[in-house]
């Protein structure tokens, strides 16, 4: 029971339960879930990118199985916003003939350009990062980003 108390009164303050989540509120009142807080890219310029809202929008295209957006620290401590993208390596095989890497990479490109014009500026994606091979997750299958980006940033 003391226990119980502890984990309330760490977890609810305000009377609002604490779960990182980031969220809007409609004016009908339904709850929309926009990210995580710990996730969140702030820009040089103040303004925070939600990699999962940019994320879903990807991810609705037939040549994407999964995606992740980060950042990549710029020299003037500022960052470019880039996606890791695993492509949906059936749906290629099954569209397309024969395809190079690169053809694919221009073609996931093409779409992220037509993304990035219904965002403001501040979200575009200005780097695309392509593989097949699924992203790192955990046993809930939620991917670890701190694992991927460390990995990506590596390879770059």
């Amino acid at each position: 029971m003391k226990m119980m108390r502890q984990i309330k009164k760490h977890l609810l303050k305000t009377g609002w339960f604490r779960t990182g989540d980031l969220a809007r509120i409609d004016k009908d009142g339904y709850i929309y879930i926009s990210g995580r807080k710990k996730f969140v890219i702030v820009l040089k310029n103040g303004k925070n990118v939600y990699p999962e809202e940019i994320e879903t929008l990807i991810n609705k295209s037939e040549l994407v199985n999964e995606s992740m957006v980060f950042g990549i620290p710029d020299a003037d401590g500022d960052v470019t916003l880039a996606v890791k993208v695993v492509y949906n390596k059936e749906y290629i095989e099954k569209t397309y003939e024969e395809i190079s890497l690169e053809q694919i990479k221009n073609e996931i490109w093409n779409y992220i350009k037509q993304v990035n014009k219904t965002m403001p500026t501040y979200k575009y994606i200005k780097k695309l990062i392509i593989t097949d091979k699924e992203l790192v997750k955990t046993t809930t299958l939620k991917i670890k980003r701190n694992v991927e980006i460390k990995e990506t940033l590596e390879l770059l």
